[in-house]
């Protein structure tokens, strides 16, 4: 399995060759989407470290209740896609495998790491950017190490049990 580049492993790398990207229309489409959600992970303060500090804290549901809800938005969205057959912009079948749970080793260290990287600098990572679009800029570094982070997985990942 060394001989494998990176976009060879599966679940890295783009599966669509680059001349079937999508149009540039779709970029802006795209950064357009992400400016709104970052308007809306604003408003409903889940970038709040005091938010997350409440959630760990169980001193207020709403953290879960938002979670729980994007949550069954997930499923109830794949479910739509695997129902409808849907088809990426490229035209390729949108195909979700399933994953081994095994015995649940993997998921657990990930889930360490995560929630380390959760509580050290009070943010999930998804609404990194949005914190940096509202000007806390020392989340550069988290997003930084983030990138960091899967740039070692990406070179450790041949020699870790999956």
């Amino acid at each position: 399995m060394t001989d494998r580049t990176i976009p060879d492993l599966p679940g890295c790398g783009v599966s669509t060759p680059p001349e079937r990207s999508p149009h540039p229309a779709f970029l802006a489409i795209y950064l357009l989407l992400g400016i709104a959600f970052g308007v809306v992970l604003t408003r409903s303060e889940v970038l709040s470290w005091f938010r997350i500090q409440e959630m760990f804290r169980f001193q207020s549901f709403r953290m879960y209740g938002i979670i729980g809800s994007a949550i069954a938005t997930a499923a109830a969205s794949i479910a739509l896609i695997k129902a409808a057959g849907a088809r990426s912009v490229a035209g390729d079948p949108i195909q979700i495998p399933s994953k081994p749970l095994g015995r649940g080793i993997s998921y657990a260290a990930g889930g360490t790491i995560f929630g380390l990287g959760w509580a050290l600098t009070g943010a999930c990572p998804g609404p990194l950017f949005a914190l940096i679009g509202n000007g806390v800029s020392v989340m550069i570094v988290a997003v930084l190490s983030a990138l960091l982070g899967n740039w070692i997985y990406a070179v450790l990942r041949p020699r870790l049990p999956h």
